[in-house]
């Protein structure tokens, strides 16, 4: 008999996420063409969504959905070809290193990780940067539409056509699906440690949502492996200890419930001290190359709340000039809000309106924009217009936590002044 657990379609679902980039990575190694490794893996998820409620799942799912998904491409072009010979069997790689440790396949002078590669091959300087990371959210992550356009403060019908123009740009430049060498991968560690964080980023605003916080723990095991391959560089040490260090605060992020329990309520007892201590050893380490950047400064802010022991202790005139920097370095309006909180310790609420006022144009469809600007209101007194950004920020809220917290908020309001 299968275990329930193990057959529940929300189990099966986690499986299938979080085998996607090896599967992807290793079809795409097989087929050298982007739409056909992603056919092939939908393929092979819709086999296992009928197989593994039967029969339970496979001791290694993302070998098994690698296997089955080149079967099936395979069985599709003998159907459809005419002209074109199918490369032989020989050439296709088996299923042993889809089975072995991605880290243990990494050496000195290759770059042999398949996700590493894919994310190399998305972020090509064939196409522009917005491009890169965009098709390297959905290929290698399986991030959709929605989700990325989210992140890019788009709408969806933008990001469709973006990922379409992206994909169509690859394949008529005839990009080598090869691992690139040594100066191609510097040039672009940028864009590719940028899709890093995103993917970090997506899974951390899922909320209590355990199937999109995994991305966490997948951004983390990326950049470890990108810090295999570039020890020495700051910004990569910045970017591992800013998500190590931000993921550090999960276990206290959300109460049993599911709500959001913001950082100076949050039981600090419940934060994960071998990730802080990884993180805090990182950022001091590249801080020592005196090669400053925004990954390296974001994590510097993250460290300052991490070493502080109760929420009091917190150096707010601090972390206020590391956003200075940080504004400076990577100019945003999402930067400029976040800083607007913390000057709203420092300074009090009305600066910190002040400073967000203009931004609103850019950032009407931003959750968290009303949220901060309904907080300043609500601390200022003005009762009534805080209750109408609260109202646009539950009307925004893409998680039920984000919408939960507004909610009591908004009690707040409800309640005798």
């Amino acid at each position: 008999m299968t275990t329930p657990a193990l057959t529940d379609p929300t189990w099966i679902n986690g499986a299938l996420t979080a085998a996607r980039p090896q599967a992807v990575a290793a079809l795409l190694r097989y087929f050298r063409d982007l739409d056909t490794a992603e056919e092939a893996f939908q393929e092979a998820c819709l086999r296992a969504l009928k197989t593994w409620p039967a029969n339970g799942p496979p001791r290694d799912p993302a070998a098994w959905l690698i296997l089955v998904g080149r079967n099936a491409a395979l069985d599709g072009a003998r159907r459809t070809a005419r002209h074109d010979p199918l490369p032989p069997d020989e050439q296709l790689s088996d299923l042993d290193d889809a089975e072995a440790s991605l880290a243990e396949r990494l050496d000195n002078s290759h770059y042999r990780d398949d996700v590493l590669r894919l994310l190399f091959i998305c972020c090509h300087p064939e196409l522009p940067v917005t491009q890169q990371i965009a098709l390297a959210l959905r290929i290698v992550s399986g991030l959709s539409v929605k989700q990325i356009a989210r992140a890019f403060l788009v709408s969806e019908a933008a990001m469709e056509q973006r990922i379409t123009r992206a994909k169509a740009r690859i394949g008529k430049a005839d990009v080598p699906f090869e691992a690139p060498g040594p100066v191609d991968r510097s040039e672009r560690l940028g864009t590719v440690a940028a899709m890093v964080y995103l993917v970090f980023n997506e899974g951390y605003s899922a909320g209590s949502d355990p199937d999109r916080a995994g991305l966490c723990e997948d951004a983390i095991r990326l950049a470890r492996l990108l810090l295999r391959l570039f020890p020495t560089e700051p910004e990569i040490m910045g970017l591992a200890a800013l998500m190590l260090l931000q993921h550090a605060r999960a276990a206290a992020r959300f109460d049993a419930e599911g709500r959001v329990v913001l950082l100076e309520a949050q039981d600090r007892s419940k934060w994960d001290h071998a990730r802080i201590v990884e993180g805090l050893a990182l950022i001091d380490k590249a801080i020592r190359h005196r090669r400053p950047g925004a990954y390296q400064v974001q994590a510097a802010i993250a460290a300052l709340h991490a070493r502080a022991l109760r929420p009091e202790d917190t150096d707010w005139a601090q972390i206020d000039a590391l956003y200075a920097t940080l504004e400076y370095l990577q100019p945003s309006p999402v930067v400029t809000l976040n800083r607007a909180v913390v000057v709203s310790k420092v300074k009090g609420p009305e600066a910190a309106l002040a400073m967000i006022e203009p931004l609103g144009p850019q950032l009407s469809g931003y959750f968290h924009y009303f949220g901060a600007r309904g907080a300043f209101l609500l601390q200022l007194g003005r009762r009534e217009e805080a209750k109408e950004a609260f109202d646009r920020a539950i009307a925004l809220a893409n998680t039920p936590a984000e919408a939960d917290h507004i909610r009591a908020h908004l009690d707040r309001l409800m309640s005798p002044a």
